[in-house]
């Protein structure tokens, strides 16, 4: 792949760290994309994915009210929340990891949405809300079903399929989406600490008590669940990654030095060194070591400084032409980890190298990567635009993979609510065998889910647009959350907001 040219001529110019930050301006020629309209859409894709009552501001009204009986299964309401992907599940492994990630988004970069900063805000208070009545009896954590469900092609409005409710408790540990639920709720609590203080309060103290269930009781949710939980979203990297992620979130939300000496004194048999370079829904480490390095770099923790080389060491597996460059990417740039779902390794990786670059910049530093030289903010940015920049149509195939954004895009997305009419049009019950003639039917999705970022091409850079094709034509909330994060970056860099 040919060397990415820099585009960046003045370093980020911060403000306030922590917290959000102000970004510089100064980029040479013209944005390649209207960042600011695609920031806004992929926001918008988190109303269509609502679950429960839907509020009055709701935009996307082609949705209406769904799952209202939800919990009553288990007498406990897990009314609300968010559908994960295309399906009607509410899976809490996969929401939790999209709730950290947008919040994450909103703690970093928050300050230069402006406008659309309300409506992030209220993105995360949706799921956030949703988690706390996950969690509200003490050592449980409510997860859904996906079988009965995945049996179904139905609209969320007509769902009538049983929603079983299971459970993990100190008999059928979870400490994975124990620990990931904690951080999501941690996270959530520093997006509202200035302007709900009550309720940023309520979010980390939960944080706190679900994070001592997770690190208690220790297993993992794919073990008791299997036959529940797996193959959909089994915790293949384990449990470990999750409790130092969750223990760095509950770090940067309370500076308290309990889990500062948690994560020095757990922090290396949690994988803290382990040179994976995958950051998804699954695996955390890298989002981990990032994260925490930020103690290092910003608040000059000395006690975290091995945090920056581990960090160095996700920076450098991820830049092309390294010594240790372990990233793949495709003829037409982008970068390549899994055929089921890859967009949501372009979008987090992406956010990552965004976020790293301000901590670096920040602290004035670079990261060295041996034989490979030295790796500038300015280059992790330029790669994390180049990522952002084929997602939305600068690519061989000149295709958008963001639904509503430019004018060719994905339109046979693998999405029950969107492939179906919607119930303004078609008021009468559209039954669960019924639906499946629209998922192998090939007209466009009579829906717009505006703002969906689909899986997205193959290794060689195609993408056929069939619905039923998922690995790549299904849209998810852990594609969009990180981007929201980057595309506020990309917007103000280029004056956009």
């Amino acid at each position: 792949m040919a060397r990415l040219r820099c585009l960046f001529v003045l370093a980020l110019l911060f403000a306030q760290l922590p917290g959000d930050a102000i970004a510089g301006r100064g980029h040479h020629g013209p944005a390649a994309h209207d960042y600011r309209d695609a920031l806004a859409k992929s926001i918008l894709f988190f109303e269509g994915q609502r679950s429960g009552r839907l509020p009055p501001s709701q935009r996307v009204s082609w949705r209406r009210d769904s799952g209202l009986s939800d919990g009553a299964s288990a007498k406990v309401d897990l009314v609300g929340g968010y559908h994960d992907a295309g399906d009607n599940v509410k899976f809490g492994f996969p929401m939790a990891f999209s709730m950290t990630m947008l919040a994450w988004s909103v703690v970093e970069f928050g300050g230069l949405m402006k406008a659309e900063l309300q409506h992030a805000r209220e993105a995360v208070r949706w799921g956030a809300d949703y988690l706390l009545k996950a969690t509200a009896h003490p050592d449980t954590i409510y997860v859904g079903d996906a079988t009965k469900d995945h049996a179904c092609w139905e609209r969320p409005e007509d769902m009538d399929t049983p929603r079983t409710v299971y459970k993990v408790d100190p008999g059928t540990p979870g400490s994975d989406v124990a620990a990931e639920t904690a951080a999501a709720l941690a996270a959530a609590s520093l997006v509202f600490r200035k302007s709900d203080p009550a309720y940023a309060s309520r979010l980390l103290a939960r944080a706190k008590r679900v994070f001592a269930f997770a690190d208690k009781h220790r297993g993992s949710y794919s073990t008791g669940l299997a036959a529940d939980v797996c193959p959909y979203y089994c915790s293949y990297s384990g449990y470990q990654d999750e409790l130092l992620w969750g223990a760095a979130w509950l770090h940067r939300a309370t500076k308290s030095p309990s889990y500062l000496s948690y994560i020095q004194s757990n922090g290396q048999v949690l994988g803290a060194g382990e040179s994976d370079n995958t950051f998804g829904w699954d695996n955390k480490h890298a989002g981990a070591r990032v994260l925490i390095a930020k103690s290092f770099l910003v608040q000059r923790l000395g006690a975290l400084h091995e945090y920056k080389a581990h960090a160095d060491g996700f920076i450098c597996s991820m830049v092309p032409g390294t010594p240790t460059d372990q990233t793949q990417y495709t003829r037409g740039g982008l970068l390549y980890k899994l055929s089921d779902s890859n967009m949501q390794y372009v979008t987090s990786s992406a956010f990552l190298l965004l976020t790293y670059a301000k901590y670096l910049a920040f602290a004035r530093q670079t990261v060295s990567c041996g034989g490979g030289g030295v790796v500038t903010p300015q280059r992790l940015r330029a790669i994390a635009r180049r990522q952002v920049d084929y997602l939305l149509g600068s690519n061989p195939a000149g295709m958008s993979y963001m639904v509503g954004y430019g004018a060719r895009y994905p339109r046979r997305v693998h999405h029950r609510a969107s492939s179906l009419p919607s119930v303004a049009a078609h008021p009468g019950r559209i039954g669960c065998s019924q639906g499946f003639a629209a998922l192998y039917a090939g007209g466009a999705n009579p829906n717009v889910l505006v703002g969906a970022v689909v899986g997205g091409p193959d290794l060689q850079d195609r993408f056929p647009d069939q619905r039923d094709d998922h690995e790549h034509s299904e849209p998810a909330t852990y594609i969009n959350a990180p981007l929201v994060g980057a595309l506020a970056y990309l917007a103000h860099s280029y004056g956009q907001l």
